[in-house]
């Protein structure tokens, strides 16, 4: 790796992290194509910090009342006050992100009869063999997205005699929540299954309304991405040290993905805003059906299409 070479992949970290397109099904695409499979944890898990600070920066005076309404919230457990109905709009986003984040403990149950986690099947379909995947996983996100953000019946309500019209919820319910969560758990073992993109079509198909969806989507996404990058810099750090680590290419790499992080979430929430999320419809479908096309041929012939080398695995 050189300069260049961090520069690039700090860039292309930051807009496909935010943008609904697949950061991990970019990444396998481009190391199918081009045959490197070099595997770089402690780079990537540095842009991914790049990345939050990106999310910070966006959200940051809303980040900071979520954890002042996270004190009161508890507050009003252990004091035996708590109603849901009658929460803050804070308390109930940062009570809503809790609920949210319990499905990724699903990540690390066993899978029966192999000595693989849920989680590890990420690793497993990156392999070229399961180029297919990230083929349909990309379609997924297409649909979701469409499919979300598909204009439905506005609800109507009867309060005092009159019709009140009003398209979407702002407010997320409990099941919401889970099921929002949950397809952040399927996105984390999917490469091509954006985890941007699928949370906030799951979120619209419940009913939420689009910004408060897409807000939703990157601050569940935040806890996460914190987590993961202290368990894998943990993990890095006790088996290679800090003897080959080349801090100036981490510096530059975090710093791109950062600022083109943050210009990142600005344009999707602008696109979203603008009712032109039918970019990102058309090029995850085009995407997914192209790498499925090349999948089946080179499942029939068992080498890579681009490298010549056999399949893997």
């Amino acid at each position: 790796m050189n300069i260049f070479d961090a520069a690039f992949q700090g860039i292309l970290q930051g807009l496909t992290e935010f943008l609904p397109v697949s950061s991990s099904g970019h990444l396998t695409i481009y190391q199918h194509i081009s045959g490197m499979n070099e595997n770089n944890l402690f780079f990537s898990v540095m842009l991914h910090i790049g990345t939050l600070a990106a999310v910070i920066a966006v959200y940051f005076k809303l980040i900071i009342k979520l954890f002042a309404s996270l004190v009161s919230l508890f507050k009003k457990i252990f004091t035996g006050k708590f109603k849901l109905k009658e929460l803050t709009d804070e308390e109930n986003m940062a009570f809503m992100i809790i609920i949210g984040l319990v499905p990724l403990f699903l990540l690390f149950l066993p899978i029966p009869g192999t000595d693989m986690k849920i989680k590890d099947l990420a690793d497993k379909f990156a392999h070229d063999g399961y180029f297919f995947v990230v083929g349909l996983a990309l379609i997924a996100t297409s649909l979701l997205l469409f499919f979300g953000g598909k204009k439905r019946q506005p609800v109507v309500k009867v309060v005092n005699g009159k019709k009140l019209r009003k398209k979407y919820r702002r407010r997320y319910t409990i099941a919401d929540a889970i099921v929002v969560g949950l397809t952040q758990c399927v996105a984390a073992i999917f490469p091509g299954l954006s985890r941007s993109g699928s949370t906030l079509g799951a979120s619209q198909l419940r009913g939420i309304n689009k910004q408060n969806a897409l807000d939703y989507s990157f601050l569940l996404g935040t806890p996460a991405i914190v987590a993961a990058a202290l368990l894998e810099t943990k993990d890095v750090l006790t088996e290679e040290g800090t003897g080959n680590i080349n801090f100036l290419y981490i510096l530059v790499g975090m710093v791109f993905a950062a600022v083109v992080g943050f210009i990142a979430i600005k344009l999707f929430k602008w696109l979203l805003r603008t009712d032109r999320m039918y970019i990102f419809i058309a090029y995850t479908a085009i995407i997914g059906m192209s790498i499925l096309l090349v999948s089946i041929i080179e499942l029939s012939q068992g080498t890579n299409l681009f490298t010549q080398e056999p399949l893997n695995f």
